[in-house]
């Protein structure tokens, strides 16, 4: 019988000899007893591209697709489309908007791919640079829609900027608060899509004329991408061209030139009526300033911006002087109407971006009942104290054509700073006010046409020679068109409204603001005809055969959705 060994005594037993010792909680620092058998590593994978086998260098010759198959696919071929003579790089000298529009309304599989060398078709040309293009593509076209730009115009500068940078199978899409853009370079690569939330607009045409001038050197393949992202950095710590006393007091001018213009008279009053409309137009914006920085939203800002001149225009109706307080509610209403907001709207209507359209148009709404619901209360209040507004007496007075003429054009002065327009446009969008201010008196006053119908062919001259002007100055066209179209605005229709509301007259206020409403569409449609047909009728530059012949080609419009 084996002895057991005692604690202490240094005695052990093992049940074999041969055992090997245990490690315990911590472990043996023993040797293993068992030599090491090394394992040689297994081989590498093998790359694949897909399901088309393993990734070999080959050129776009040996491509593995046929034309037939990338058009059945809905791409484009990686040879190009069979247009002659295709010039490497931006297709000549045709302004940006042109060829990125046309390329844009044309379907994938019918775009041209431009001409690239093998070592700029190979995949790591372009492959490290991937995200950086999206995402500068992305921050230009942030900007350009927080600036008020139609949808289109947004996309056809992203897809410029793609296709400068060697991404020619990109689709950039922008709703109202969305922008993303998506590239996928063939069949058998995985697509990389990037977004960016456009969460703050304001209205700096200075601004927008600078990234107007980026877009075109970047299309012109003039600068590089670090240099691209260095002057983009500049735009976006440009300080704005106005200070904002000066800001506030073409509030007031805005106001004040308004007055002459729907009162059509130049007396004692009327510059009693001017004084008052400025000080209640500065006031308004200040309060609307002051609420802004508490965080408020536009709606409020809106709202309490129509207070004043309401208030003013009451306070000067309790008098036997029939001073004219309608003018002055009236010339405070030009003055916060979102003609930009509402002229994109419906352009981005007729253009077929119709989620961005109703967007655009529910803000507007917003925009305008906050106006209403701000002169409304004061009104009522005004009313059940039996103020004396007399809009027929004010507002339907003797016709003065030259001073109107003056006061329509120093109103869209004011406006035009207000939306921080360059000085050296501003001579350009006066005359461009001037031009249709002018039709319209003549259509209006002398013609006797319907009011909605003289404002939508004065628009269509707006917008025709502002698009002119833009490419005259290879810039955007909202500078030149949407400050011009101020004078035009429908404040008389939307004051009657209001007031007959506030008197109890439903169906006469019903009437106002449905005539406002029309004015308001036929501006906006008048507005988009007349750059359409600038673009329609004008011979594209740098159009050939030899250097860009898909710009011959008669230019598609917005997709149909009916089926036929």
């Amino acid at each position: 019988m084996p002895k057991r060994g005692r604690a202490g005594d240094g005695s052990e037993t093992r049940a074999s000899d041969g055992a090997p010792p245990t490690e315990g909680l911590l472990g043996s620092a023993a040797p293993p007893l068992t030599p090491q058998t090394t394992i040689p590593l297994a081989p590498a994978p093998q790359p694949t591209d897909g399901l088309l086998g393993p990734s070999e260098p080959r050129s776009v010759a040996e491509d593995t697709l046929t034309p037939e198959d990338w058009r059945a696919a809905g791409y484009t071929p990686a040879g190009g489309s069979a247009f002659p003579e295709l010039r490497a790089g931006a297709p000549g000298a045709a302004p940006w908007p042109d060829r990125m529009r046309t390329l844009l309304r044309t379907p994938m599989v019918e775009r041209p791919a431009f001409e690239r060398t093998a070592r700029e078709l190979h995949p790591s040309a372009a492959g490290r640079n991937v995200p950086r293009i999206l995402d500068l593509t992305l921050r230009i076209g942030e900007l350009l829609l927080a600036s008020g730009e139609a949808a289109e115009d947004v996309e056809a500068a992203m897809l410029g900027i793609a296709h400068a940078y060697r991404l020619d199978h990109c689709e950039p899409q922008v709703t109202f608060t969305l922008i993303s853009i998506s590239h996928q370079p063939s069949l058998t690569d995985a697509p990389v899509t990037a977004d960016r939330v456009v969460r703050r607009r304001a209205s700096d045409y200075t601004r927008l004329a600078a990234v107007y001038r980026l877009v075109a050197d970047i299309t012109g393949e003039q600068i590089s991408i670090n240099d691209a992202y260095r002057r983009l950095a500049r735009i976006r710590r440009n300080r704005h061209p106005y200070p904002v006393w000066l800001l506030a007091l073409a509030t007031g001018l805005l106001a004040g030139a308004a007055t002459f213009l729907v009162g059509g008279k130049l007396d004692g009053k009327a510059w009693l009526v001017f004084g008052s409309a400025f000080v209640a137009s500065v006031l308004g914006d200040r309060l609307a300033a002051l609420v802004a920085r508490r965080g408020l939203p536009e709606f409020y800002q809106f709202v309490i911006g129509a207070m004043p001149a309401a208030a003013f225009g009451i306070a000067l109706s309790f008098n036997d002087w029939h001073l004219r307080g309608s003018v002055v509610i009236t010339g405070g209403l030009f003055a916060l109407l979102p003609g930009r907001a509402m002229v994109a709207a419906v352009q981005d209507g007729l253009t077929g971006f119709y989620i961005t359209s109703a967007a655009r148009l529910l803000e507007v709404v917003y925009l305008v009942a906050g106006i209403v619901i701000g002169v409304m209360l004061v009104l009522y209040v005004g009313v059940n104290f039996n103020a004396r507004l007399r809009p027929d007496e004010s507002l339907t007075g003797s016709v003065d054509p030259p001073l109107q003429l003056v006061a329509a054009m120093v109103l869209t002065a004011a406006f035009a700073m207000l939306l921080q327009t360059d000085r050296r446009t501003l001579p350009m969008v006066v005359l461009n006010s001037g031009i249709g201010w002018s039709t319209y008196g003549v259509l209006a006053y002398n013609a006797a046409l319907s009011p909605i119908v003289a404002t939508g062919i004065a628009a269509g001259l707006v917008g025709l020679f502002g698009q002119l002007m833009a490419r005259y100055r290879y810039a955007s066209a909202l500078p030149y068109v949407t400050a011009a179209i101020g004078p035009l605005m429908p404040g008389s229709a939307l004051y009657l409204g209001m007031l007959a509301l506030a008197q109890g007259h439903s169906s006469a206020g019903l009437v106002s603001i449905t005539r406002a409403a029309a004015i308001a569409m036929a501006l906006a449609i008048g507005v988009n005809l007349g750059g359409e047909v600038a673009r329609l009728f004008l011979k594209t530059p740098g159009a050939t055969e030899r250097i860009a012949p898909y710009l011959l080609v008669p230019r598609k419009a917005a997709k149909r959705t009916r089926g036929f």
